[in-house]
Formats: structure tokens, sequence, C-alpha cells
């Protein structure tokens, strides 16, 4: 049997059956960041708090990436097997701009201001046979 481990501890909640990414909010001045932070960036304020972040948001920009990621995010994929895939960052409501990796790979398929959701799915197998799990975004 094969067992799914996240990418990095503390990014999403796993294993989930509805998992959200972490994100920290600052309780001095509100500001949110992804990932967590031990400390506000805008403040300095330490008092901060771990929050499930909206799983839902609206594309705010993107890219393809047409060349293949390094550790810690590469794939399975070979130079002869790889194939281009959407970056961009998704805008999620209250909280934060994140940059993920998207499942829309053309730019037929992705337009600024479209609704995206998350999604965690197999990046890779680690060398026990693992699944490595990380998240993504998929449009609505």
């Amino acid at each position: 049997m094969t067992n799914s481990v996240a990418i990095a501890e503390g990014l999403f909640t796993w294993p989930s059956d509805n998992p959200a990414l972490l994100g920290s909010r600052c309780q001095q001045c509100g500001i949110a960041e992804f990932p967590s932070k031990l400390s506000c960036p805008a403040c300095g304020s330490e008092d901060v708090a771990v929050e499930e972040l909206p799983r839902r948001g609206k594309l705010w920009s993107w890219t393809i990436q047409s060349f293949m990621p390094k550790r810690p995010y590469h794939t399975d994929e070979t130079m002869e097997t790889f194939k281009p895939f959407g970056v961009g960052y998704v805008e999620l409501p209250g909280a934060v701009c994140v940059e993920s990796r998207l499942l829309e790979s053309t730019a037929e398929e992705l337009k600024i201001g479209m609704e995206m959701e998350l999604v965690i799915d197999t990046l890779r197998h680690d060398e026990d046979g693992n699944e490595v799990v990380s998240f993504s975004f998929k449009a609505v």
C-alpha cells in the first residue's frame, strides 16, 4: 500500500477530506501570510495565529512554466516526458495571494479573474515509494 506524505509540514491540513492551506494572521494588525510565519512582516508582532485559508479564490496572474522545476518541487517526469504547466497567483478572499502550480496548462484554459479551487495531488514519489503530495489550484 502506498502512503501519502505532504511535501512539507505545516503548509496544508493533511491527511484531510477537506484540505486547506495553513496561513498565519497577525492578531495586532490583521495581516495574513502564507506560508505561516512566527511574526508579522508588517508590524513585527509575534502575536500571530495559524488559520485555515479559504479553499477558493480568483486567479490574479499566471504564466506557463516550460522548464522542469528544481527540488523540492520536481516531479517524476524526465526531460523526455516533461509537459509545461501553469503557475499563478490565486487571491484568497480576506487572506493573501498564494503562488501555486495550476492544473490548467495552456493559455486557452487560463483567464485572470477566473475562480479557482484548492486541490491536493501527487507531485512525485519518494525513494520509499510514498506519494509526495502538494497543493495546486484548478479552475472551478
